[in-house]
């Protein structure tokens, strides 16, 4: 497989289309959902850094400049497709319907957090890296096996393609021709880690053919690149024509996570120079342009948005911990003996 000459993509830096835009994105409204759902993500990703900082969230992973990536591919999902996310998709989470109060109770060490009131099918954040790609080949197996017409979504970190569970993963997903759509969000970075250090090859995309499977690339930056790749490797899943691996080139503005600080290893110069292809100013400038869009709308959705978000806070911070034996209660359905003497050991204080 050579590396394509340019990835997919539809809109220049400063909004500007390319190439004729597909149907969904001639709809203006649609342009405005992604454009808020964006947002959104990005005022809530502020406030949980702020909360972390005054010490009244747990470690938190923040997805600054990767937000086109999970709107793109979450707004291509159907209800009862499966997420497989990381530890960064707050974006796809929230549009596939977790709640802001979801997300504040799991990045602040409660395991009610993962209880998701809408996707109940939807995985919990994978922590260890990669682990969740077998997952997701299990998850589009059972699919397949019961002749469901669904699709499972997996995504991972650029780092995610060094361990050995995305091979395998993918190569069981290519071999059984598996309804599932594995996508890279290839931020630039695996911690202090830079891509070019991480693979010798030139895209990684590319690492598709060992699998047998297709592979992309698309500027995951443009969330109308995102959403029409992702839509048509699910369209192609739900087909029986089997997985494709989409490779989506972002980067990651923030630091890896609110215990980094990406100065250490990071120039300056780089982060702004990326943050020109930042995807909401993107998008926004393609609707002002449009007519569909202007700076007193913009002004209004900043501010419900914000009041959302506060409000939210203020109830996971007015809702009572659960006690400290509850660490044992999402392990098992039945507990086995040792633990449950260690559980019972911690009741009792």
């Amino acid at each position: 497989m050579e590396p394509q000459a340019q990835p997919t993509r539809y809109l220049d830096r400063d909004g500007h289309a390319l190439v004729a835009l597909p149907a969904f994105a001639r709809d203006p409204e649609t342009l405005v959902a992604f454009y808020r759902a964006m947002l959104r993500t990005r005022t809530f990703d502020a406030k949980a850094v702020a909360l972390q900082r005054t010490g009244r969230l747990g470690t938190y992973a923040s997805s600054l400049g990767e937000e086109a990536v999970g709107v793109g591919l979450a707004s291509a999902m159907r209800p009862e497709d499966v997420l497989l996310p990381s530890f960064r998709e707050h974006a796809a989470q929230l549009w596939r319907g977790v709640t802001l109060d979801e997300l504040l109770l799991y990045w602040g060490g409660d395991e009610r957090g993962n209880d998701f009131a809408g996707p109940r099918r939807d995985f919990p954040n994978a922590i260890p890296i990669a682990s969740q790609v077998p997952q997701a080949a299990g998850v589009a197996l059972a699919m397949k096996l019961r002749g469901e017409d669904r699709a499972a979504v997996c995504v991972m970190g650029d780092g995610a393609t060094s361990k050995g569970d995305f091979y395998e993963g993918l190569n069981a997903a290519g071999v059984w021709a598996l309804p599932a759509v594995f996508v890279i969000a290839n931020n630039g970075w695996a911690i202090s880690l830079p891509r070019q250090l991480q693979t010798a090859a030139a895209t990684l995309a590319q690492k598709a053919v060992a699998a047998g499977i297709e592979g992309i690339q698309v500027d995951g930056n443009d969330v109308i690149a995102m959403h029409a790749a992702t839509a048509q490797a699910l369209a192609k899943a739900r087909r029986g024509e089997g997985p494709t691996l989409i490779e989506a080139l972002t980067y990651r503005l923030g630091d890896h996570t609110t215990v980094d600080d990406a100065r250490r290893y990071r120039p300056q110069a780089e982060v702004d120079e990326h943050r020109r292809d930042e995807p909401l100013v993107r998008l926004k400038r393609c609707l002002v342009a449009a007519g569909a869009w202007d700076e007193a709308r913009d002004r209004a959705l900043a501010d419900v948005l914000k009041s959302e978000v506060e409000t939210a806070v203020e109830a996971y911070l007015a809702r009572a911990p659960e006690p400290a034996a509850a660490m044992f209660d999402y392990l098992f359905d039945a507990l086995p003996p040792a633990l449950a003497a260690q559980r019972d050991e911690v009741d009792r204080g």
